[in-house]
């Protein structure tokens, strides 16, 4: 579970630009099986705050991801798919869309590091 968010604005407005403000939302949900297959539910919501009235400030994808690692030969590899469905867009906007993704894997072989409690009352 998580979220990653921005926000970006125009700090020097010139006459041949319009000025930039402009959010970035992805609040996601994953969970991973025991055979490496993980669902994810998430959206990558984007708001202009300048768009003119009438014309829809969100792009709201609702997106359903389904991954599964596996190995070609000796090569780790991510596979996934997924669906979107766009809640709200501007005018002209997309209302749905698909992702297919392979990711190639590198594993060190190393594994995690657990950190060690130490104690400073003797």
């Amino acid at each position: 579970m998580g979220a990653l968010m921005n926000q970006i604005w125009s700090v020097a407005i010139q006459e041949d630009r319009k000025s930039l403000s402009q959010m970035f939302l992805q609040p996601f949900l994953s969970y991973t099986t025991k055979t490496h297959t993980t669902f994810t539910i998430s959206s990558e919501s984007t708001a202009n705050w300048n768009n003119t009235p009438g014309d829809a400030k969100w792009t709201v994808p609702l997106i359903f991801q389904i991954s599964q690692i596996l190995k070609i030969g000796k090569q780790p590899i991510s596979v996934q798919v997924g669906g979107k469905y766009y809640a709200d867009s501007p005018r002209y906007g997309p209302d749905w869309g698909v992702r297919f993704n392979v990711t190639l894997l590198y594993p060190t072989g190393r594994r995690p590091h657990h950190a060690e409690t130490t104690s400073l009352a003797k």
